[in-house]
């Protein structure tokens, strides 16, 4: 077999034989009637017509030899076939074409659809010119590019040679565009805030951190959809609002964990999160069925059906009831202890951290579809408080093990505010580099008055979870090392 730079000095040779031909290998556009997708559309009444058409697209297969050679196009859009026969094509240009191109290469071609025997629409090739010479080859066609390092180093390639991972990105775009017309549907305004900010909130995350050249300072990309900007609107008026865009977050990699993703966040004055569990429910199924075409799924090793009545699991007696343990009374020494035996790994030993992880370990067994609700206070820093308990009035859906979601009655308490910023402060000083940053102008805007308010956010996680792929399989360019 030849190595890749053989072939590629073999395909110079064939660049060098059109340019002695007279045809520009790289031109800036070719004849073109209409794409191939609309090929098959017009098929009939063209064929019937006998008018000639110009089709365009990378070549995919050849077959034949001799007289007759069968060449598969495909230009996103579709794929179509155009037959040469040697006695329909001017005799220079049909030997040019067997002696300098290659599948992988964009040709244009113009002639006349017929029917095969076979029953194939198929354009009978009169002339073809070339669109784009490559000099690399493509990827084997049955086997692809197996090496997932290289996939992903190599996406248009992956992505060219893999209908499934083609399909699912189309879908991945039907699912935002699903998801802001569900939101404009149901009144809400499209807004864009700052993506970098002098302090990061609305999740608790380990940010990038930048500097700005001209006002001198350190500055952050965003960890969330800009939460504490959207409450902002709220205060100034805008009764609903959402946004979908890019977030960052300097920490690990799995292989449902990025460090850069889309999310979408909404915020509703004069609603809470009895509201907004309504609202989620509906926009789910809604994704479900619009995108997927069902409300049942099986993934990661789970069974659901979105149609399904949504239950609501109590965040602690879930835990106790898994664990034995009750984190209301439990101290951090026993929490530890519970998670040693239960041979869990954990950073830290504050009690938030070491009761989300105690958490995490009992999510992995609820199928859902169901609400998880009555958080403890240390987890729902930016929540307001269920009416005579230490619990957040949060919520979050829960399917296949796992939250795909996070929603709360937003804190607009200025003082309590205040006191759990400080709180996360303290965190901070400590060395937890999630822990939330304290924004002292967004106290003072609650000073001045935020209406209740329901707010809520989901990510391109919960598509991979309905999808059941790893949300990287998912990213169309996924960040890599840079080759050594």
């Amino acid at each position: 077999m030849a190595s890749l730079e053989e072939l590629r000095k073999t395909r110079l040779e064939k660049l060098k034989l059109l340019k002695e031909a007279g045809m520009d290998p790289y031109p800036s556009k070719i004849h073109r009637t209409f794409c191939l997708g609309d090929a098959k559309k017009n098929f009939f009444e063209y064929e019937k017509s006998g008018q000639e058409v110009s089709l365009a697209g990378r070549i995919m297969a050849i077959r034949g030899q001799g007289a007759i050679l069968f060449v598969v196009l495909y230009d996103g859009r579709g794929k179509f076939q155009a037959v040469f026969k040697k006695d329909q094509v001017e005799e220079k240009l049909f030997k040019l074409f067997t002696d300098a191109v290659d599948i992988g290469d964009f040709i244009s071609v113009t002639g006349i659809f017929f029917t095969t025997q076979k029953g194939e629409q198929s354009l009978a090739v009169k002339t073809w010119t070339m669109a784009t010479k490559a000099i690399l080859p493509l990827p084997e066609k049955w086997h692809g590019i197996q090496d997932t390092d290289e996939r992903y180093r190599k996406r248009y390639l992956d992505i060219l040679m893999n209908e499934e991972i083609r399909d699912l990105l189309v879908k991945k775009s039907k699912f935002w565009d699903v998801t802001r017309s569900f939101m404009k549907d149901h009144g809400f305004l499209e807004v864009e805030t700052p993506t970098l900010e002098v302090t990061t909130g609305g999740a608790e995350a380990t940010p990038f951190k930048t500097h700005h050249n001209d006002y001198d300072l350190p500055v952050y990309l965003r960890i969330s959809v800009g939460e504490l900007w959207q409450k902002r609107l709220m205060a100034a008026g805008f009764p609903k609002t959402f946004e979908i865009g890019r977030i960052y977050r300097n920490e690990g990699s799995s292989p449902e964990h990025l460090q850069e993703f889309t999310n979408m966040e909404f915020y509703w004055s004069f609603a809470d999160y009895e509201d907004g569990m309504e609202l989620v429910r509906e926009m789910y199924m809604r994704i479900a069925q619009e995108v997927f075409g069902t409300t049942k799924f099986t993934t990661r090793g789970h069974t659901f059906d979105l149609a399904h009545e949504w239950t609501k699991i109590d965040y602690t007696e879930e835990i106790k009831k898994q664990t034995g343990i009750d984190i209301l009374k439990a101290t951090d020494k026993e929490i530890s202890k519970k998670l040693d035996s239960l041979k869990v790994k954990y950073e830290g030993t504050n009690r938030e951290r070491l009761i989300d992880t105690l958490w995490k370990y009992c999510r992995k067994n609820i199928s859902g579809p169901a609400f998880l609700v009555n958080h403890p206070l240390a987890v729902a820093p930016l929540a307001k408080t269920v009416s005579g308990k230490q619990v957040a009035q949060m919520f979050q859906p829960i399917l296949a093990g796992s939250e795909v979601g996070r929603g709360y009655s937003e804190l607009n308490d200025p003082v309590d505010q205040k006191e759990r910023f400080e709180a996360q402060q303290k965190l901070v000083d400590a060395g937890d580099t999630e822990a939330m940053m304290a924004d002292h102008e967004f106290v003072e805007m609650l000073e001045h008055g935020m209406p209740p308010t329901c707010g809520f956010g989901f990510g391109e996680r919960l598509f991979a979870f309905l999808a059941d792929k790893p949300t990287r399989e998912l990213q169309m360019f996924p960040l890599m090392r840079p080759r050594e």
